[in-house]
């Protein structure tokens, strides 16, 4: 994020934009989830946990809008999928705590996630890791990265995309399927101020850029 002086000569902490650049577009979330999907499918068939782990990665930065910590972070006791709750308790930026709440298609690829888990003898308990190394220990910012990076490229996708485009791509879909729902859009994300959330118009202004193509016409 930059910091830039306003007209005071004091530093503006929200001067700065998501460009399209940094989101995946639809047809680019479709590739990334599909080729998330054959590696998770890779690895039912050859034993092997990475893959699967790596692909509920995708589905959690998809659906969620997580920063790589929090993923890291997340715990099984953070999963709140019983049958009267859809919800995710995580721990942002300055130990802030908020509710992630999650589609009813999303809290069954939680579920399909931990039978996977189980399946490969990795701890369910509350304290253990849900993204866990194979070790089943706390997994590094690193290495969810890394695997990333991996998926991208077997994805066929530009390799400038970083992890947390996950989570800007998460942003703009949610704020157009919400209705541009900023408030919705600012708890679901735990940013601390709507103008953080509101950054993103400069992407999904999606009815701006219909006017411009109608412009003089």
């Amino acid at each position: 994020m930059k910091n830039e002086l306003n007209n005071n000569g004091n530093k503006n902490r929200f001067a700065w934009i998501i460009d399209e650049s940094k989101c995946l577009n639809a047809d680019e979330v479709k590739k990334l989830r599909r080729t998330a999907n054959k590696e998770r499918n890779y690895g039912l068939e050859r034993r092997k946990f990475s893959p699967i782990r790596n692909w509920f990665m995708i589905e959690l930065g998809v659906n969620a809008g997580l920063r790589v910590e929090e993923m890291a972070s997340l715990r099984h006791g953070n999963l709140l999928i019983d049958k009267t709750r859809s919800s995710i308790l995580v721990t942002g930026k300055g130990s802030k705590k908020r509710a992630v709440w999650i589609s009813p298609d999303f809290k069954m690829t939680c579920q399909r996630y931990i039978a996977y888990k189980k399946d490969f003898n990795y701890g369910i308990s509350a304290d253990d890791f849900l993204l866990n190394n194979l070790k089943g220990g706390k997994i590094s910012k690193r290495a969810l990265q890394k695997f990333f990076k991996k998926i991208i490229k077997k994805a066929g996708l530009s390799e400038h995309y970083y992890i947390h485009c996950l989570r800007h791509t998460y942003t703009t879909f949610l704020l157009k399927s919400s209705n541009y729902n900023y408030r919705f859009a600012q708890q679901q994300l735990g940013h601390s101020s709507i103008k953080t959330t509101q950054v993103y118009a400069a992407v999904i202004e999606t009815e701006g850029k219909k006017a411009l193509e109608k412009l003089y016409k």
